[in-house]
């Protein structure tokens, strides 16, 4: 019972850090409509920003002000350089866009700060504790706590600040927004600042962990799947599709594995390592809107 619920905790915890970066996935595509593919390489650059000037012995919290500098300056050049010259543009010039900012991003980023793995110590508790006989880890609680809140900050700012209903009429129709007034260049320096903002927080909570290095761009796209469950527009979806992806990777590791294992004995097992994807795979085919998400229906 107990070694079931530290599984089942250690899940959620993974989950909320997915919903994390899922979040910076859903703010770009509030205010564009489009897949940001670039977003789990902005989680790669901003945390070898703040390790690299932490590097250099400035304190922990300058590197985190430097670091989100980074990022503004950043979405400020991708919004003058990238976003402007496409405006009102379809959809997929944008999403290839995104993909042209990533192989960049993670290029520039190897040449600015190299690509060995970079140890991140901030200060972070890494010992354990019990909850009844289940073992936690205190890093992955703390790393839950700091997202849990920043996921409960960006749904109040998205609902109830006119910056958020700003983003979500720039998302309906750029001209339309443009046309009342609404200055569609500072919405999007804004939504991308934010979105590397969550980039910075979620590369510092994984590489505390993990380690800076260039295969977090592959754990960010773990995102990826809790999109597709919880709907690519909606906040309390990535929140929902992150626990339930991973609560159920870890639980299908263990549980799971074992039961194939003794109907096929030579099974390796690894469903962690796809499992979210096939889970991604089954509700594109019976409910392609996810569990948030509107059912878009065309009138012709």
């Amino acid at each position: 019972m107990w070694f079931f619920v530290e599984v089942l905790v250690g899940g959620l915890m993974a989950g909320v850090m997915y919903s994390l970066v899922a979040l910076g996935f859903v703010l770009i595509f509030k205010a564009s409509s489009v897949f940001n593919f670039a977003q789990g390489v902005m989680v790669l650059f901003a945390a070898l920003n703040f390790v690299g000037f932490l590097d250099m012995g400035i304190p922990v919290w300058l590197c985190f002000i430097l670091a989100m500098g980074v990022m503004v300056l950043l979405s400020f050049v991708i919004e003058r350089v990238v976003l402007r010259p496409l405006v009102n543009q379809p959809h997929i010039s944008l999403f290839m866009a995104t993909i042209g900012i990533a192989i960049f991003l993670e290029g520039f980023g190897e040449m600015l700060w190299g690509s060995s793995i970079k140890p991140l110590d901030v200060g972070i508790p890494d010992d354990v504790f019990f909850l009844g006989e289940a073992m936690i880890q205190q890093n992955d609680m703390f790393a839950a706590v700091v997202a849990s809140v920043l996921v409960i900050a960006l749904a109040l700012f998205f609902h109830y600040t006119r910056i958020g209903r700003a983003l979500r009429a720039v998302a309906d129709d750029h001209q339309a927004a443009l046309s009342i007034g609404i200055p569609l260049n500072h919405i999007w320096i804004i939504v991308w600042s934010v979105a590397g903002f969550v980039a910075l927080v979620a590369g510092i909570m994984w590489g505390s962990k993990l380690g800076v290095q260039f295969s977090l761009t592959v754990l960010a796209l773990k995102a990826l799947p809790v999109l597709i469950l919880g709907g690519f527009t909606s906040i309390p979806g990535a929140i929902v599709g992150g626990l339930i992806i991973g609560a159920g990777e870890k639980l299908s590791e263990i549980y799971l594995v074992d039961a194939i294992q003794s109907f096929y004995p030579s099974f390796s097992g690894a469903i962690e390592e796809w499992f979210a994807y096939i889970l991604a795979l089954a509700f594109l085919v019976f409910r392609p809107q996810g569990l948030f998400g509107e059912k878009i229906i065309e009138r012709v």
